[in-house]
């Protein structure tokens, strides 16, 4: 699994018993999955349709530091199928995994459209390919 993101846990961010609020973590991971999936499919306009089972494993605290690694289960038609851990990274110890994030591609009209895509693709493997060295 890849970590792409991380997040400092601030004030902010906290629920009444002084951790980690749950959907403050979730927006943060619906967001770095839609961004995830915005690069994989070459798309601007993709949505959230599904979230599985959501196994909160342990709290986050003022001044951790969080990061959200993503993977790809699967290609749909339109889809694509993530699944998700997120880890202190300081302590490796994992906060939260989810085993099936589902994100659609859509057309510029909102409907459900093909994106052609089969398997994982590297924004640098991309650039060689068009020409493009790093």
């Amino acid at each position: 699994m890849n970590f792409h993101t991380r997040k400092w846990v601030k004030p902010e961010d906290l629920n009444p018993n002084g951790s980690l609020f749950g959907g403050r973590l979730l927006e943060w991971i619906d967001e770095e999955a839609a961004l995830y999936t915005i690069i994989q499919l070459e798309n601007q306009r993709v949505v959230t349709k599904y979230m599985s089972e959501i196994d909160f494993r342990a709290s986050a605290k003022p001044g951790d530091i969080v990061e959200i690694g993503l993977e790809v289960v699967s290609f749909g038609k339109s889809s694509i199928t993530l699944k998700c851990e997120v880890r202190n990274k300081m302590t490796y110890e994992s906060i939260i995994t989810i085993s099936k994030i589902i994100l659609v591609n859509l057309d510029e009209a909102g409907k459900p459209a093909p994106h052609g895509k089969t398997k994982v693709e590297y924004q640098h493997e991309r650039m060689k390919d068009r020409g493009y060295e790093s």
